[in-house]
């Protein structure tokens, strides 16, 4: 307790880092000040519909990454998931776009061209999901409780909704320009964490109302089968293999001095949490699908808006696999590895520099990354499970899924941040037994 007292003074003594601290809580008690803020012409009272509605499924999920706005009405209500689409498309498009690839390469010009891109991107995304939004207000909440008329309504609250998701776009570059850890991320963390609290008081209500006793019991058991999951999310998160590196020998003047041995750590799952946010994102399409009133989409919609149901699990399984290897494909590139290590005259014993070494760093990841991508997309379907254990649909997405993810892989980069900071000014870290805090990128914040 000592030593955490010391670590909270030494932070408060360096005055970037205390400055970057208070501006990130500044930034995010705007954020959530703005998620109660209810569309103009919408009756606050006549909210219970759409609340009940984002209870659970997949419309609870959504309204957890908003941090409740979405069932509040608020002008914040899609939240950054449109951002997060967008920025998937983006993505996918400099895959195979020779365009996007050729700004990929420009450096900073390039990343600014498409960063524009995707805020063009997010508007058009925002102009479809808005009324959309809209149109599933109007069948929640009674006619009374709307002040002003349809058309006009809904043109207004289209605008506010886009200019909210843009404002809160804003508001994580500013984190992460000005505060600590990448502001986006943070943004959908602060969301999930404000309904925490909520779902455990829920949950606990609901196991100590339980006849014949034992509910209490139950509901310590579940407590700690949490944070059993989130000790391994973390090892899914920190998770490393070393390949061993040898520094070809060097001779000077008459004196001969060996090579020193490096290892590279490549991680079991380099991707980090973005596979489960991918696929996460398209699976609020068949919500959007659902809207056009034929009984082919709506039972379309249906099955994909079961959380226990077997497609909706299957199919997210699937997709956090092709995901993981996906992003590993961009993340990871062994071709530019096996170069840097020729360039300084290293190389991995047995294996011969150059094309042989891309290609055995392409095998290990491979190899690596399967089991990483299963565990990945196992920890991501525990939900369902959890609810068909009987727990409450809103406590059961914390026992995994993107929720779980999300809050553990932004914690460690946060606080990893936060390290350097410290050790970069000779204090002692925020672990004094010698241990690291490593983020999802080996040691650097990675960004959502």
């Amino acid at each position: 307790m000592k030593n955490f007292i010391q670590t909270l003074k030494n932070i408060w003594h360096i005055e970037d880092l205390r400055s970057r601290i208070l501006t990130t809580l500044a930034l995010v008690l705007i954020y959530r000040f703005g998620s109660f803020v209810v569309l103009p012409g919408v009756d606050p009272s006549a909210l219970a519909g759409l609340k009940s509605q984002a209870a659970d499924g997949v419309l609870g999920l959504l309204d957890m990454f908003s941090g409740g706005a979405f069932s509040n009405a608020s002008v914040f209500a899609l939240g950054i998931m449109p951002y997060i689409s967008a920025s998937i498309v983006v993505q996918l498009m400099g895959m195979a776009v020779p365009y996007f690839q050729r700004l990929q390469r420009e450096g900073e010009s390039g990343r600014r061209k498409i960063n524009q891109i995707t805020r063009y991107l997010t508007i058009g995304i925002l102009v479809i999901q808005a009324p959309s939004y809209l149109a599933n207000l109007h069948m929640q909440i009674p006619p009374e409780g709307f002040a002003l008329p349809g058309t006009w309504f809904i043109i207004q609250s289209t605008v506010l909704l886009t200019a909210g998701t843009m404002f809160v776009m804003w508001l994580g570059e500013r984190i992460t320009d000005n505060g600590i850890g990448n502001g986006i991320s943070l943004i959908i963390m602060i969301g999930i964490i404000a309904r925490l609290p909520r779902s455990i008081v829920e949950e606990f209500g609901s196991r100590v109302s339980e006849t014949g006793g034992g509910g209490l019991i139950m509901f310590l058991i579940e407590i700690v089968i949490l944070l059993g999951v989130i000790a391994l999310s973390i090892l899914l998160v920190q998770g490393t293999r070393k390949i061993p590196v040898q520094y070809a020998k060097r001779i000077v003047g008459n004196k001969q001095y060996g090579g020193v041995r490096q290892y590279i750590p490549l991680k079991v799952n380099a991707a980090g949490v973005m596979p489960i946010i991918f696929a996460q994102a398209i699976m609020f399409v068949p919500m959007m699908i659902g809207r056009f009133n034929t009984e082919a989409t709506q039972g379309f919609a249906a099955a994909f808006a079961d959380f226990t149901g077997f497609w909706y699990n299957f199919v997210f399984f699937v997709m956090v696999v092709a995901f993981t290897y996906f992003y590993t494909a961009i993340t990871v590139n062994p071709v530019q590895m096996s170069e840097d290590m020729k360039r300084n005259g290293g190389f991995i014993p047995g294996v011969k520099p150059g094309k042989k070494t891309s290609e055995y760093l392409d095998h290990v990841m491979s190899r690596i990354t399967l089991p990483g991508s299963i565990f990945l997309a196992l920890v991501a379907i525990l939900p369902a499970f959890a609810m068909m254990a009987g727990m409450t649909a809103q406590f059961a997405q914390f026992f995994g899924g993107t929720s779980l993810l999300i809050l553990v892989g932004v914690v460690l980069d946060t606080l990893q941040q936060i390290e350097s900071h410290l050790l970069m000014r000779h204090y002692d870290g925020l672990m004094k037994s010698g241990g690291r805090i490593k983020g999802r990128a080996g040691g650097t914040a990675s960004a959502i």
